[in-house]
């Protein structure tokens, strides 16, 4: 299926988490354990060897980089990589025993990793090591004693023995690092985001992630859906092709589908219907919701229903349907106004119903990891679909309802727009540098990237 949201990381977002990786993996291979060694060779008679208590002291990853391999996934290539440790030495030939210590610095260490990238059953990203080698080019033995002639006889055998040992655990501790570090980080993108008690966000993997020749880019299915009933989207997600663009670390592009399903959930809910009353009023306001004050405009008001207060309900027929273009987000929203008057028993008896529509343009911005949002609303028009009081001319209250859209209704949509949507974002990533775009039919943003450890 189309992805509603696409996450793109590109080379310069790559090298920064690869700093971090190697980082981590620098010190997961200077834990590295190495098992005892032991062996013999015949020199005048027989020649009993031991090498213990081996203790890498440190290893080092001077340089490296991260590639990206079309179609398959991520290359990690270190060269030039270097490490010591010390260890002690034991030697028995014949009636003669000594021991002593030694120490052996490993040079031009050359590791490659590939990376294969995939997601599970739940949508959640997946990452494994799909190959390792190592090769080392140069290992030097120092050892420590007064037996000198002894232990440079099997100097080299020693030599050998400890590369092969350390080729073959390198790569051990590699697959350990991606399995314990690498792929538990990676669990922690949400593929689902609870935004409040109405909705929440699907953004589990729809396919595995894809290496270009210049990014990472990962399919998203960016689906609102209500927390009560999960509905069927009536409308199907269109492809997303994000602009080449490098300039960031990482760039996000929310399709108008991720929108029109936010709509399409809160609807669902029954979330989008507001009741407004006199205490809802905004102080300054030279009207009161009350059968006085639109007796103005309807007459028949005052004599059926005096000196009452009234209460408007507003919902929309339909989910309110968004376009994105290169000129901005607008949207063109109905909304039906049912006026009530409330009687002396609390109930309430239908007084009209009108429809309201508009025209709302939306400014978009990224804070704290998260989408945010506030609208404008242009010109209102009004139309009577039903009255219960008789016809009445439906302009009059023109100003009335500017008011109620402007002043009462906008500044709770607003409020919610505010707090914003969660990024798919794993642990401890903050943003930075965010750049927004509009593009036909989607919203890119581009940010870089910050890494905070615990």
């Amino acid at each position: 299926t189309n992805p509603g949201f696409v996450v793109r990381i590109t080379q310069a977002g790559l090298d920064y988490a690869h700093q971090h990786g190697i980082a981590i993996l620098e010190k997961e291979l200077a834990r590295l354990k190495l098992p005892d060694i032991s062996g013999d060779f015949r020199f005048l008679g027989k020649v009993y060897y031991w090498i213990s208590n081996l203790d890498l002291r440190t290893f080092h990853l001077p340089h490296s980089r991260i590639s990206l391999v079309p179609n398959v996934g991520l290359q990690v290539s270190i060269s030039n990589a270097f490490a010591e440790l010390n260890g002690n030495w034991r030697v028995k030939y014949g009636l003669i025993r000594s021991s002593g210590s030694f120490n052996l610095k490993v040079e031009n260490i050359y590791i490659r990793i590939d990376l294969r990238l995939g997601s599970d059953s739940s949508g959640k990203p997946t990452v494994d090591t799909s190959s390792c080698s190592t090769r080392i080019s140069k290992v030097r033995v120092h050892f420590s004693g007064k037996l000198s002639l002894l232990y440079n006889l099997f100097r080299k055998a020693v030599e050998s023995r400890l590369r092969k040992a350390l080729e073959g655990k390198v790569c051990d501790e590699v697959a350990k690092a991606v399995r314990n570090e690498l792929q538990p980080y990676a669990r922690t993108l949400p593929v689902t985001a609870r935004i409040d008690a109405v909705t929440g966000i699907d953004y589990a993997l729809v396919a595995p992630p894809t290496a270009t020749a210049h990014s990472l880019d990962v399919g998203l299915k960016g689906e609102f859906f209500s927390l009560a009933t999960r509905s069927t989207v009536p409308f199907p997600p269109l492809p997303l092709h994000l602009p080449p663009d490098h300039d960031r670390m990482v760039y996000f592009g929310a399709s108008s589908y991720f929108f029109n399903t936010a709509g399409f959930a809160y609807h669902s809910a029954g979330a989008l219907v507001f009741e407004i009353s006199d205490s809802t009023i905004p102080r300054g306001a030279d009207f009161h919701l009350n059968t006085s004050t639109f007796s103005a405009f309807i007459p028949q008001l005052e004599t059926k229903y005096p000196n009452l207060p009234m209460k408007f309900r507003l919902s929309t027929p339909s989910a309110p349907f968004l376009s994105i273009g290169p000129g901005g987000l607008s949207l063109q929203p109905v909304v039906d106004v049912q006026a009530y008057v409330i009687l002396p028993d609390t109930s309430l008896a239908p007084l009209f119903l009108l429809s309201l529509t508009t025209n709302v343009s939306a400014v978009v911005d990224v804070r704290s990891g998260r989408i945010t949002g506030s609208l404008t609303v242009g010109r209102i028009k009004l139309s009577l679909k039903q009255s219960d009081v008789g016809t009445f001319q439906v302009r009059t209250l023109q100003s009335i309802m500017n008011i109620v859209a402007s002043k009462i209704l906008l500044p709770r949509l607003n409020a919610r727009l505010g707090q914003g949507f969660p990024l798919p974002l794993p642990d401890r990533i903050q943003l930075s540098n965010i750049l927004v775009r509009f593009h036909q039919n989607f919203l890119l943003l581009g940010a870089d990237v910050q890494f905070q450890p615990r």
